[in-house]
């Protein structure tokens, strides 16, 4: 599988605003980390590589809409930019809609039903504490309410909980 074209494409989406490509790739590389890690078949390391490309893609939208780059607003506007990105780079309608799926519900916690759905949230939020400067208490919380992979919680450990 090559991600190069799909990651070329979301810098281009990005243009200059570095800010949201550097959040990206970092996501990316936990998630493929994660991903390999938990031995997910070719199919869905696939799948979760790509969304883990595009999964922020709603954002330039959302804020330009809503004025807002809030959770809610990039589930609702991300998928029909990813599947605009997508297309044009000749992927398959099957396989968007399931990059779209995740795309659109990345900050939703609840009835996380698949490796890839999962290990995508765990990337992010490994990526977004970092970001946002959270604090032990909000690893820990993320710790016990969120993460489930062996590999991901590992690296939440080792980089925000242990000493």
């Amino acid at each position: 599988m090559k991600t190069d074209k799909v990651i070329t494409a979301t810098v281009e989406y990005f243009g200059s605003d570095k800010k949201r490509i550097h959040h990206f790739l970092k996501v990316y590389s936990f998630a493929k980390t994660i991903g390999e890690s938990e031995n997910l078949s070719a199919d869905e390391q696939e799948l979760l590589e790509i969304a883990a490309i595009v999964h922020d893609i709603g954002i330039k939208v959302s804020e330009e809409k809503y004025n807002s780059s809030a959770g809610k607003y990039q589930e609702l506007e991300g998928p029909r930019e990813a599947e605009k990105l997508l297309a044009a780079l000749g992927y398959e309608k099957t396989f968007i809609d399931k990059v779209c799926y995740l795309v659109g519900h990345h900050h939703t916690y609840e009835n996380i039903d698949t490796l890839p759905y999962r290990i995508l949230v765990e990337a992010d939020f490994l990526v977004n504490l970092y970001e946002d400067d959270s604090s032990r208490s909000a690893a820990e919380q993320a710790y016990e309410k969120i993460f489930r992979t062996k590999s991901g919680k590992n690296l939440l450990k080792i980089m925000f909980l242990i000493p």
